[in-house]
């Protein structure tokens, strides 16, 4: 069986070496545990969930199974990288799921944070829940549980995401090879299992997803017109030299208009908000400056690429007083 505590005297993993050790120790501990039973991974192309599946399609190969749900609130080109990835350069067993429309329908007209937050996490699970059903005798469910998961849930911080949501015809044991990694080791041995670097190093990035930097009742061009700015702020991020240096840095898409003109014609459109903040634990954060020959070129792109939005504003708050994410 696979260690669950952390030991007290274990090197982190800051070398290609430790990690390559680290994943030859979890590749036996998961073949003495699975033997040659299949294993299911819910596969939401973040860094945990990447990691996992990873390692354990080198060491159990065709016995894994990963469903990847496409719910409509990820970044532009995520389906598509995991699909990629996964699928085409891994040859992993890869169930893609299209439900955008059902979960979309389910959030018309929700404009409560916590109400959506509810309604795409139980909806996530029916869909898993209904795809795995469809698969035969699978016995372990595997997870991208991390070792500060385990310390927060011990210190009541957060409830640790478990198989405790599925319903009680799926009862699995559970496969966490990456239990008793901090972030950063997770990286590392990503890194060393040839995951690419957009990845591995991929930004803290919310459970429901876009669907929080929305805020009200998700509209589909305001999710779109986030969706296209998120992915301009990405690239000229990376093009300027932000990228791994500015902790987190995202859109909103708020629920209101304002007028504008384009081509000589009055406006009535989207704003868009930049929030872009430097952290080291999340419990607080200062806000990045950006330079404003770069906030110019942005907002130049962003109200002339992305339809429906005629001005962009830069959110100067720290947390505190604000939180990072706007719900």
């Amino acid at each position: 069986m696979p260690v669950l505590v952390r030991p007290e005297n274990m090197a982190r993993i800051t070398t290609p070496e430790l990690a390559r050790a680290y994943i030859e120790e979890q590749i036996a501990d998961v073949r003495a545990q699975v033997g040659g039973n299949k294993v299911l991974l819910a596969l939401s192309g973040g860094v945990d969930s990447s990691v996992v599946a990873a390692l354990l399609i080198k060491a159990i190969g065709s016995q894994l199974t990963c469903v990847h749900v496409n719910h409509g609130l990820l970044r532009k080109g995520e389906p598509e990288q995991v699909i990629e990835v996964f699928r085409n350069q891994m040859n992993a067993n890869l169930v893609y799921v299209d439900a955008v429309d059902r979960f979309l329908d389910k959030l018309a007209g929700v404009s409560d944070p916590e109400t959506k937050r509810k309604i795409i996490g139980n909806e996530f699970i029916e869909v898993f829940a209904e795809e795995a059903r469809k698969l035969s005798d699978v016995k372990f469910l595997a997870q991208g549980t991390i070792w500060p998961d385990i310390l927060e849930s011990e210190k009541g911080i957060k409830a640790h995401h478990n198989a405790g949501g599925l319903p009680e015809d799926l009862k699995f044991e559970l496969v966490e090879p990456v239990r008793i990694l901090f972030k950063d080791e997770v990286r590392m041995v990503g890194k060393e299992l040839g995951l690419p670097d957009n990845m591995v190093y991929r930004q803290p990035f919310p459970g429901p997803g876009l669907g929080v930097r929305v805020p009200g009742a998700i509209t589909r061009d305001r999710l779109e017109a986030v969706r296209e700015s998120d992915a301009i702020l990405r690239e000229e991020f990376a093009k300027n030299g932000l990228e791994g240096k500015v902790w987190q840095y995202f859109t909103i898409v708020p629920d209101f208009k304002s007028t504008g003109i384009r081509d000589g014609k009055r406006t009535f459109e989207w704003a868009v908000v930049i929030r872009a903040v430097n952290t080291r634990d999340a419990m607080t954060a200062t806000v990045e400056p950006i330079p404003f020959e770069l906030m110019q070129h942005l907002t130049d792109r962003i109200t002339h690429e992305v339809a429906g939005v005629n001005r962009v504003l830069y959110d100067y708050t720290p947390k505190p007083s604000a939180t990072i994410e706007w719900e």
